[in-house]
């Protein structure tokens, strides 16, 4: 119980220190309307049929976790989206995905990207939705991705780090 109390404190203060704490009134309806719109992505055959794959990183490995902040999960992205430079709300370039015990995956998040190059070609600013200002990953990721923003909307599962932190503390990919 004192390691799950210390890593939901850990999750906590990631999410102040990259602004990523809960959602206010104001955009919980901006995350009502991303639910709405996006419920049938609920099913991952879905989310395929739509133009979502599942995302691998460079050694293969497709849940994302962290050690001592909890997870990701599976990530189902759309990459004609990522390489659009404008965001919508409606629309997140990805969906995530918790692995459950019985190896079923629940959705869980929607996730905004934008390729960092793209995005500043046309704006002075990092990206912003629901009020929250995107999180940079540097070039030489896991991902062998350009340096990229993306914001996180725990729309699904409640994330006790914040609604918009990177990582969840009650997902777990084993």
């Amino acid at each position: 119980m004192k390691i799950r109390i210390v890593l939901t404190c850990l999750a906590a203060a990631a999410a102040l220190l990259t602004g990523s704490a809960s959602a206010d009134a104001s955009s919980q309806s901006d995350i009502a309307k991303l639910r709405s719109t996006n419920n049938a992505f609920h099913s991952i055959a879905r989310a395929e049929k739509g133009g979502f794959a599942m995302l691998a990183d460079q050694k293969g490995i497709t849940c994302i976790d962290m050690p001592g902040m909890g997870g990701m999960g599976v990530h189902w992205v759309k990459s004609k989206r990522v390489g659009d430079p404008t965001e919508h709300l409606t629309k997140p370039e990805a969906f995530v995905y918790e692995p459950r015990r019985d190896g079923t995956l629940k959705l869980a998040a929607a996730e905004y990207v934008v390729i960092k190059a793209d995005w500043d070609a046309s704006h002075s600013s990092r990206p912003k939705l629901y009020g929250h200002k995107f999180n940079l990953t540097p070039a030489g990721n896991r991902f062998g991705l350009p340096a990229f923003y993306s914001l996180h909307v725990w729309a699904w599962k409640h994330n006790p780090a914040g609604t918009f932190a990177p990582f969840n503390p009650d997902v777990h990919c084993k």
